[in-house]
């Protein structure tokens, strides 16, 4: 039988992460193609039903054209299984941009030739290095009009303070792009009418390139040339550990360098790791089945009001029918029919291994950060609740709805769309988010899933922070003395709701055993 150690050598799992509009659901979905998975790729606008963005399958990312969930994409090419995770590329979803970062091995930032890196790029690009994520570069649009190369790696090198490598080198560019001179494995690689054409060369002197693209013959070897003189030459210890990017070019709109880029992804990323938990580290060739949940999904069949758990699996063999231990609970979870994915489309899978991502219906049992095991009580770590920036709180106009309006709010806060927090003094609750994109997409989803019209008001408060400590008796008076300030969280831990900053600086003069905490780990887990 086929061991975890050589299956998870198979596999390689990585997200996507840039800028909105850099083109991510773009690649996204050619990388679908290459890999077979799909048999047409829909462009975000594209008219008619038949030709939607496969991966962006929410209303309101159909209608505006932005990813605001992660997708999972299972698919296999060349004997290398693929788990692509595409990540919201727009910065009020970080929140679950983060936690997709926990459950990869790698990551493709993408580029727009024109603007290179931008505020949104950076900011993910931080996460990866948290993570010590190693990550391949991809210069996307090179067919239009764009900045010198030399300039874009020079602004990686610098902005993120990375050193890049170029596997491939841009021939033209706008309207004069030819496609690229493959430095891997030196060849041409030409923009041709239904995709690119490939040319063996011998070298950086083969006449071939005369003969194939004359007018840009002598520019392209002064630019290789210079490239190779002022870029390390490409080290796969370094691009492991994170410190080092090789950087592809290309359009994915025309399809041009996607394959390209697949086969980077295939030579280079690392299959799946060993994975730090609380009480030791676990090896993804071990017998026993480990994994954590990152992610949680609501109503992505409408017809069936699901609940589905993505499970990243750590080690082991997953198969139909087995029994899981929940560590939080303790209690035994049923996988009757572990799911892969394709976006909305799902198949049950017989087996997983580690590096896969599956999904487990459940009604509620699972959350994000669970950690699940064959019975070993350990916990695996990193998958975080950060501090919301915006706080509202729900208007319903139809009483008669408010039953239907709670269990909406308690669902989605399951998913991770929001954070839910209950007052003490039992005032209606309040939803805290990132970014104010957020309320648009959770008023849109509650009214489309569950049929019920709600607006959102402000609050007097601006800033919540976990309460933390020691000392049960100050936790007592804190939250006795401010009960009209406090609330309970999802999950019933203490939070602090301050009107400004200056008030909660004030709470920690004034009880200075406690801690107010911006981060907080899911279900306790050591941060």
């Amino acid at each position: 039988m086929t061991s975890p150690a050589a299956e998870a050598a198979r596999r390689r799992t990585f997200a996507i992460i840039a800028h909105p509009d850099a083109g991510k659901t773009t690649l996204t979905e050619k990388l679908l193609l290459k890999g077979g998975a799909i048999q047409l790729a829909g462009q975000v606008r594209a008219k008619g039903e038949g030709r939607r963005t496969r991966s962006d399958w929410m209303k309101i990312e159909q209608e505006r054209g932005i990813s605001v969930a992660t997708s999972v994409m299972t698919f296999e090419r060349g004997g290398l299984v693929f788990n692509l995770l595409d990540t919201p590329g727009h910065e009020d979803f970080s929140e679950d941009t983060y936690r997709t970062l926990s459950a990869v091995d790698a990551a493709v930032m993408v580029l727009d030739a024109a603007k290179g890196i931008e505020s949104q790029t950076r900011k993910l690009f931080e996460v990866c290095r948290l993570r010590d994520i190693p990550i391949v570069t991809f210069i996307n649009k090179m067919d239009r009009q764009g900045r010198d190369p030399l300039d874009l790696l020079d602004e990686i090198e610098k902005t993120l303070a990375l050193d890049v490598t170029p596997a491939a080198w841009p021939i033209g560019g706008g309207r004069e792009f030819r496609g690229v001179l493959d430095l891997r494995e030196p060849s041409l690689r030409l923009l041709r009418e239904g995709g690119d054409v490939r040319i063996p060369l011998d070298g950086l002197d083969d006449p071939r390139i005369e003969a194939e693209v004359p007018a840009e013959a002598a520019t392209l070897r002064e630019q290789v040339e210079l490239a190779q003189a002022g870029y390390p030459e490409f080290d796969l210890d370094a691009f492991r550990e994170g410190t080092l990017t090789p950087v592809f070019f290309g359009s994915a709109l025309r399809d041009f360098g996607v394959e390209h880029l697949l086969e980077g992804l295939a030579a280079m990323a690392p299959p799946p790791g060993a994975r730090a938990a609380d009480a030791r580290t676990v090896e993804p060739g071990e017998d026993r089945l480990t994994g954590f949940v990152f992610k949680v999904q609501a109503n992505m069949d409408p017809n069936h009001r699901d609940r589905v758990a993505f499970l990243r699996i750590c080690s082991g063999r997953l198969e139909k029918g087995m029994r899981l231990a929940q560590v939080r609970t303790g209690k035994q979870v049923p996988v009757n029919a572990p799911l892969f994915f394709f976006a909305k489309d799902r198949q049950v899978a017989e087996e997983a291994w580690p590096g896969d991502v599956v999904g487990i219906a459940n009604h509620g049992t699972l959350r994000i950060g669970d950690t699940l095991t064959e019975g070993e009580p350990i916990n695996f770590r990193g998958v975080p609740s950060f501090a919301p920036e915006h706080l509202r709180r729900p208007r319903l106009d139809d009483p008669m709805l408010a039953k239907k309006l709670k269990k909406a709010l308690e669902e989605l806060a399951d998913e991770g769309v929001v954070q839910l927090f209950r007052p003490l003094d039992g005032s209606p609750p309040v939803v805290g988010v990132v970014g104010l994109l957020q309320v648009d997409v959770l008023a849109s989803r509650i009214k489309a899933e569950y049929g019920v019209p709600v607006g959102f008001e402000n609050v007097h408060w601006d800033v919540l922070r976990w309460v933390e400590g020691e000392d049960r008796a100050a936790i007592e008076r804190f939250r006795t003395q401010h009960r009209a300030d406090c609330a309970e969280d999802h999950d019933g831990a203490l939070v602090a709701l301050f009107a400004s900053d200056w008030r909660r600086r004030r709470a920690e003069e004034e009880f200075p055993s406690l801690k107010f905490h911006a981060v907080r780990e899911q279900h306790a887990l050591a941060g």
